[in-house]
């Protein structure tokens, strides 16, 4: 093992802050705790090396050879990794936030518990890697080999990985958000457990998180239980005047432990608004439905009241208004309860526990009980 850089312990080691390394014979070399930031290793054979600890960050490393090299707590931010080679490297609490590895060969490295936020990783080689617990916040992806990786618990949010290849790529535990995922391949996704006894995949691999928890029973179960208890639907008007009042009640429902849905975005594109917000409103606890200068109310109260018996709806009105003519139709249902009529915000923030949740639950649970 070439001895270039050794720590003594808690002693220091050479400055090689900034240094041209390109010369230098380091495979196998020990570089832990060494300061390389900022310095130029462009091509240089680092195979085997042992860089824990190490701060290489801004370092150049492009086209370096980082075969089997530990890199374990070492610092790669804002590092130049463009087409190096980092074959069954080890990566573990690394830090390589917005390091630039485009082309990079990771396949089959070991990666646990490493930050990639911002990094730039298209085009990178990530066959059969283990990428156990890492951050990918906004981490680029794009046209990566990933066939076979592992994303055991990583977190993919806001991850681009458009014409990436996904192929057989193991999902089990990964949280997935706003993914870009154009021209993905995404075939069998491995969607359970590593200590299952049965391998289970998917095709898509935001469903897949879904579909697992469908496959388990009890989860899903307990899913359903705490959205059916805990959801309340908020519909209305959305005039900037009327949504102050429909964000305040959702504020205060918040603070009252239920999970507010405040309808005020675009459904999605195989459903229509009305179906969007039956879908919805089979869903909740009970439904909170503003009749002020209501537009589209009537239609969305006709779809979900005859046909939801155990989903109750409580009908606030600012008391300087009157509901439409033929609200009267509504109230023929049991379920729907009386119109609770407030002034302002305050007003129907003051109503809201006693008049509007407390009545809501307890027809709930007659609904229920019928």
């Amino acid at each position: 093992m070439t001895q270039w850089f050794k720590r003594d312990g808690a002693g220091s080691g050479l400055p090689l802050r900034g240094a041209d390394l390109r010369s230098r014979n380091l495979v196998g070399a020990e570089l832990k705790y060494a300061d390389l930031s900022n310095a130029n290793l462009a091509g240089v054979d680092l195979s085997g090396a042992q860089l824990e600890r190490a701060d290489l960050r801004g370092a150049n490393l492009r086209g370096a050879n980082l075969q089997n090299a530990d890199l374990s707590l070492a610092i790669l931010a804002n590092a130049d990794l463009r087409n190096a080679n980092l074959r069954e490297a080890r990566l573990i609490a690394t830090v390589v936030q917005e390091a630039d590895l485009r082309q990079a060969d990771l396949t089959e490295a070991w990666i646990a518990e490493s930050n990639f936020t911002r990094a730039n990783l298209i085009g990178a080689k990530l066959s059969n890697a283990a990428l156990h617990s890492c951050d990918f916040f906004e981490t680029a992806l794009d046209d990566a080999d990933l066939r076979g990786a592992d994303f055991f618990e990583s977190h993919l949010v806001s991850t681009s990985l458009q014409n990436a290849d996904l192929t057989g790529a193991k999902i089990f535990g990964i949280s997935a958000w706003k993914l870009k995922l154009d021209g993905a391949i995404q075939k069998d996704l491995v969607i359970s457990s590593p200590f299952d006894q049965t391998t289970t995949t998917a095709d898509d691999i935001e469903m897949g998180q879904f579909l697992y928890l469908l496959l388990d029973n009890q989860k899903i179960r307990r899913i359903i239980d705490t959205i059916t208890t805990k959801v309340v639907l908020i519909l209305g008007r959305f005039t900037p005047e009327r949504k102050a009042i429909l964000d305040s009640i959702r504020e205060a429902l918040r603070s009252a432990n239920y999970l507010p849905v405040l309808f005020d975005f675009n459904g999605p594109e195989n459903r229509d608004l009305t179906e969007t917000v039956s879908t919805l409103a089979h869903m909740a606890r009970f439904i909170i439905a503003d009749l002020t200068d209501a537009k589209s109310l009537p239609q969305e109260l006709m779809r979900i009241v005859p046909d939801l018996p155990s989903v109750p709806v409580q009908p606030i009105l600012l008391s300087t208004e009157g509901e439409w003519a033929m609200f009267e139709t509504f109230t023929r249902y049991p379920w729907v309860l009386p119109i609770v009529r407030y002034d302002g915000q305050d007003g129907v923030i003051g109503a809201l526990k006693d008049k509007i949740i407390d009545l809501a639950e307890r027809k709930a649970l007659e609904q229920i009980k019928r």
